[in-house]
């Protein structure tokens, strides 16, 4: 089988399945190694090697047990539009744009605040503007 598509990803062919299962959304290595013990799936195998039934074993208890792609995207996405509707620290951080988890912002919160650098210069003028 080459194409291995689970919860809308297709899965990377070349690469063992225990890799291959965090590149859906929701799923990291260490609930792949779950998902793969539990279907009795050798974590060894090419996902290109997996027959189909072993595929429809591990997109079934995919399905069952865990929230993956979309469904969690619209968790997350509901669950901060709760905060800022209630009005909690965190959901006024996220109308702000500011980091959430109590990050310090003095310095290094160059990805929440965009990578605008203001610094002040020396004062001095270029030596164009001399004229």
């Amino acid at each position: 089988m080459a194409l291995v598509r689970i919860a809308g990803v297709t899965l990377p062919a070349n690469k063992r399945i225990e890799a291959s299962l965090p590149y859906i959304f929701g799923l990291g290595r260490s609930s792949s190694q779950k998902i793969l013990a539990a279907t009795r799936v050798d974590p060894d195998k090419r996902t290109s090697e997996l027959t189909d039934a072993e595929v429809a074993k591990i997109r079934e208890f995919i399905e069952k047990n865990f929230k993956v792609e979309g469904t969690l995207k619209q968790l997350i996405s509901g669950n901060i539009k709760l905060k800022k509707e209630i009005g909690s620290y965190q959901g006024i951080r996220h109308i702000k744009g500011l980091p959430v988890r109590g990050q310090r912002t003095k310095t290094n919160s160059r990805t929440r605040h965009g990578n605008v650098r203001k610094t002040a210069g020396s004062g001095k003028r270029k030596a164009a503007d001399k004229t």
